[in-house]
């Protein structure tokens, strides 16, 4: 069954026309890492071991962690989807309105999903999960609520997707034994055609979802991409600058068409919007695809244009005035 995610341009051409899209319905960075040219062996050959544990070393280098604690896997999507059938189903709690591939994941595991709004009200759970910062609103909560929730719960899952920017946030330093912490490559990299992503679990955890994942879960090239991206600081911390600027920057351009904030990550800005449905009709007019949410009628979600050209366009866009209701 068909679920409602982002980066859906398909949809978007099939109603509004191809040409040169500008596709912000993702929180995916508009700026990747600059891959360049690969060796031949990547294509060549199997990933090896010895990869693998050159970007471990990297990436807990990155992350603040313990390279016993952490394990590439095709992208974080491919942990949301094997760890429900690694543990005994039982009840879990989701925070809601969150990323929704979660909870599809757990019920169709055989897991009772209960959504919550509210750390407090998922005590007791036999799986909590909590993305933080949230997916689409952009709540956060600090690491020692987080640790105080896993003392109540039996697992405790945290997605970290969007916390490149915050390792304020983080847990993967210093994570309880019950906790399973989800990182992905893609989104802050730009390079999400990769599918790669990290799980920062205990040693025992690591390994059964690694059986489950089956040999080569990554492939050569991303391990070979992402052991030198994630190796160059000097780029994350001019992407951080830039991410953070230019949010400011949408809140104006937002503001002036009539939008109110209503959350956000570096990566990509939330609004309340006078209706969702003509404020991304108006914008995918411009070939300009957003993020709307079947839960809300006003929420549009906005990713962070990457050029000089990319934000004359959308401010173009949203200066044109947005199409009736029917």
């Amino acid at each position: 069954m068909a679920r409602d995610h982002g980066g859906n341009i398909d949809q978007a051409v099939a109603r509004f026309g191809a040409g040169d899209w500008i596709d912000l319905s993702t929180g995916i960075n508009r700026r990747p890492w600059p891959v360049g040219q690969l060796p031949d062996h990547v294509w060549r050959s199997l990933p090896t071991q010895a990869a693998q544990n050159r970007l471990i070393r990297v990436a807990s280098d990155w992350l603040g962690c313990d390279p016993g604690r952490l394990l590439p896997v095709a992208g974080a999507s491919a942990a949301i989807q094997l760890i429900p059938r690694l543990l005994a189903p039982g009840r879990a709690c989701v925070i809601a309105p969150s990323y929704n591939e979660h909870a599809a994941s757990l019920r169709a595991a055989g897991w009772q999903v209960d959504e919550r709004a509210d750390l407090h009200d998922m005590e007791g759970a036999d799986l909590a999960v909590v993305v933080n910062p949230n997916n689409p609103d952009g709540r956060e909560w600090p690491p020692h609520r987080l640790r105080a929730l896993a003392r109540t719960v039996g697992h405790l899952i945290i997605d970290e997707s969007f916390a490149d920017p915050r390792p304020d946030l983080s847990l993967a330093t210093d994570p309880a034994d019950n906790m399973l912490i989800l990182r992905s490559f893609g989104k802050f990299w730009g390079l999400a055609g990769l599918r790669l992503g990290f799980t920062i679990a205990h040693p025992d955890m690591l390994t059964r979802l690694s059986e489950a994942a089956g040999p080569w879960p990554v492939n050569g090239p991303a391990l070979d991409i992402a052991t030198t991206a994630m190796a160059d600081r000097d780029w994350a911390d001019d992407t951080i600058v830039y991410h953070a600027e230019a949010g400011l920057h949408l809140d104006r351009l937002a503001l002036a068409a009539g939008w109110t904030p209503a959350g956000g990550t570096h990566l990509f800005r939330l609004y309340a919007t006078p209706g969702a449905h003509n404020a991304q009709t108006q914008l995918a007019r411009a070939h300009i695809w957003t993020r709307r949410f079947p839960y809300s009628t006003s929420w549009l979600r906005l990713g962070i244009p990457g050029t000089r050209s990319e934000w004359d366009h959308l401010t173009a866009a949203l200066r044109t005035p947005a199409p009736r209701t029917p």
